[in-house]
């Protein structure tokens, strides 16, 4: 009997499909997720994508870090990026600060380190909050890392595309600044959105539940892209897909 799907495998899948076509992806050290949705893309493009994982040696030949990652992405070498947020509002900013009243915070995180810059720079930046609550996705956050948005007069090539959370994934209307329902995931229901959500967002009058991966994107997820993530986060690769380095 085939295993289940789980919940990873369905955003990792609906991640790939926002990467097809591009030609480098960069992904934080501690995105397991994003990087197996990266991993899948760069699988069914042949490997014309080259994805970088950030603080691995194995995935990466950089020896400077964020500085080559910063260089190479302001001179437009990398296509897309992930990022997350203690807080993310209806406008795609992101907090990475802490709440409350900056610099009296009451809760501090780890802060924004190239956030920003990566944002104005990355032409496809995916958004992810595995915590679909009001207290995460707000409507105005208490400190922007990263501004979702840029007046007209500023060149911005970069910006956020998608934002997926356990619950669903959203577009982002950039002429709009807001949020666009796209899919809602499989057991998930269009009121459960509306009350964990902070924000208002856009509703179409017809909007899709997010597809599962069918037999053959699951055979390639627990084959070849099983291995490389084990390779580099074995602790989610046991859970995710009984995988061992």
């Amino acid at each position: 009997m085939t295993d289940p799907i789980r919940p990873e495998e369905i955003y990792a899948t609906a991640i790939a499909g926002f990467l097809h076509g591009a030609r480098h992806i960069a992904v934080g050290m501690a995105s397991p997720i994003p990087a197996t949705g990266a991993l899948l893309a760069r699988e069914r493009s042949n490997g014309t994508l080259r994805v970088s994982i950030l603080g691995n040696p194995k995935s990466t030949p950089w020896t400077n870090g964020g500085a080559e990652l910063f260089d190479l992405a302001g001179r437009g070498g990398i296509d897309g990026f992930f990022l997350s947020g203690g807080q993310i509002d209806g406008q795609g900013n992101i907090n990475l600060v802490g709440v409350g009243d900056y610099p009296e915070a009451k809760v501090r995180w780890s802060g924004s380190f190239g956030s920003a810059y990566l944002y104005y720079v990355v032409p496809r930046v995916i958004l992810f909050r595995w915590e679909h609550t009001r207290r995460t996705l707000v409507e105005q956050v208490d400190f922007i890392s990263a501004p979702g948005s840029s007046d007209p007069n500023v060149y911005r090539p970069g910006g956020p595309v998608a934002l997926i959370t356990n619950l669903c994934l959203f577009d982002f209307d950039k002429d709009r600044k807001r949020f666009r329902l796209n899919s809602i995931h499989p057991g998930h229901s269009l009121e459960e959105v509306q009350d964990n959500t902070g924000f208002d967002f856009e509703i179409p009058d017809q909007f899709a539940t997010t597809a599962v991966p069918d037999a053959e994107t699951l055979g390639t997820l627990r084959g070849p892209v099983a291995t490389r993530v084990a390779g580099i986060y074995p602790g989610f690769a046991q859970q995710v897909f009984g995988a061992a380095a």
